[in-house]
């Protein structure tokens, strides 16, 4: 796999020793990047009040098959910044390529529910399978046991408050590997989620502190 590294810089040099840093790391793309022939890493000095006058920004941008995945971070040290981004990317590669491999195992819908029932009127597909297999179990001479009061287990978490921005939660959500976030925006002060939509594109949902009209 041949990919071409692009290097651009804005407010800062780029030493040899980070271009050959970043170049060994791409090199491990493989197993990951199919599709992948370009790749561009920007490193530029950020200057804003919330961040000190050495801050680096590294964006990290892969394309190919038809698609472009972007990641960043900052860091006082370039290497550090390009480190975190490019671990992010990873991240994403590796969850794209499950994906086609889950696509790829994927049966058709046909067999998928070649075995479900027709649901009977008034009785819900829960309902109906457990009682075809309490039927099974009398045939078969089994002890058949009481039915549970609720089919359905719901588990709970619960989780500290902890607010952050938009991008931040959407960083949180490539890290952890899920396809949502639950966050406090701290721009509202409202619990919000993130999701992810089809491609790489993202959502955000929060509740309005007004009750809905009746």
């Amino acid at each position: 796999m041949t990919v071409d590294v692009d290097f651009v810089a804005h407010g800062v040099s780029l030493k040899d020793a980070f271009r050959e840093h970043a170049q060994q790391r791409v090199e491990r793309l493989e197993s990951l990047a199919e599709g992948l022939d370009e790749l561009e890493v920007k490193v530029t000095k950020v200057s804003h009040h919330r961040h000190s006058e050495n801050t680096m920004r590294v964006e990290v941008t892969a394309r190919g098959a038809g698609r472009v995945v972007r990641t960043l971070a900052d860091d006082d040290d370039k290497q550090a910044a390009f480190d975190r981004a490019f671990g992010r990317l990873t991240q994403r590669l590796r969850r794209l390529r499950d994906r086609r491999k889950d696509r790829r195992r994927q049966r058709p819908v046909s067999e998928i529910t070649e075995p479900v029932p027709v649901v009977e009127p008034g009785m819900s597909l829960v309902e109906q399978v457990l009682a075809a297999r309490r039927e099974e179990q009398q045939q078969a001479g089994e002890p058949v046991p009481e039915a549970p009061s609720s089919p359905v287990t719901i588990r709970q978490k619960s989780f500290p408050v902890v607010a952050m921005s938009v991008a931040e939660a959407v960083d949180a959500m490539e890290l952890v590997g899920h396809d949502f976030y639950l966050f406090r925006d701290e721009r509202t002060g409202r619990d919000a989620v993130v999701y992810r939509r089809r491609g790489w594109e993202y959502g955000v949902i929060s509740l309005d502190d007004e009750p809905a009209a009746s």
